[in-house]
């Protein structure tokens, strides 16, 4: 893909005119009742969790937040999750096998929240144990990257057992600019990293780390067909013997 074109989705990802994650939520879920806290040290508004209704069924919803205006990105990191959003994370994945009910992710981070503060609240570690916890639970599990997912912040919830993609969205373990810096020392070269790194849905889905691209939600109609498409994935899902998930989802994360 050329620099421009790449760039250009890079841009797009992060764009404020993407849909905002509360946005997303309500359009796709009926009685969506969010949950709070980790029930170890508080609650991160970086990380939106709960329970809500997809076409019916009772769903367990996770999504990282970004922030609505100004105020909210501040207190958000923007979408950096802490070390208390993947715990509340983790304390939902549960709950979700205990009531038996699918779980849906929606990821836009530029990567797990980088603050000393959070190093020192154990950061790495539960990143790893999201992304432990997420693969073994035995319900259906589906990931969907509406803008940016960077590093392990956004791996942390993309372990479903398919992760979508939205046409104007990235997935990178570091960002164009972070690529740039530490490969030619010139964080300006972000679009010639952004064309090297393969980030974009098309060039992700080609080498099999996606397993669908969807168009962007920017209507009424778009939502419904997003809530048709996971309904429909979902319901397929569901109806795996739990030891045939299982050994598709172990399967589809061993071979990268």
């Amino acid at each position: 893909m050329s620099e421009n074109a790449a760039y250009d989705i890079v841009q797009a990802a992060r764009s404020q005119s993407k849909i905002d994650s509360y946005t997303l939520i309500n359009g796709v879920f009926s009685d969506f009742h969010e949950l709070h806290g980790d029930r170890l040290h508080g609650d991160d508004p970086a990380l939106i969790g709960g329970v809500g209704r997809l076409n019916g069924r009772p769903v367990t919803i996770l999504a990282t937040n970004k922030g609505r205006d100004m105020a909210e990105g501040q207190a958000t990191h923007f979408g950096g999750v802490s070390p208390d959003g993947y715990r509340k994370a983790i304390r939902l994945m549960k709950q979700s096998t205990k009531f038996n009910r699918p779980i849906v992710a929606l990821i836009n981070t530029p990567g797990a929240y980088p603050g000393v503060e959070a190093e020192y609240g154990g950061q790495g570690e539960a990143i790893a144990r999201s992304i432990q916890t997420g693969l073994g639970q035995p319900v259906p599990y589906l990931s969907l990257i509406f803008g940016e997912a960077g590093s392990g912040g956004a791996l942390a919830l993309a372990t479903g057992d398919e992760v979508w993609m939205l046409e104007k969205s990235t997935y990178s373990v570091v960002s164009p600019e972070g690529y740039a810096s530490i490969l030619w020392r010139d964080g300006k070269l972000a679009d010639q990293a952004a064309a090297k790194m393969k980030l974009t849905p098309s060039e992700l889905l080609a080498a099999g780390f996606v397993d669908r691209v969807l168009p962007e939600v920017t209507t009424p109609e778009t939502l419904s067909a997003l809530t048709t498409q996971l309904d429909l994935k979902i319901t397929a899902l569901a109806k795996l013997p739990v030891a045939e998930l299982m050994a598709a989802r172990r399967q589809r994360y061993r071979q990268f």
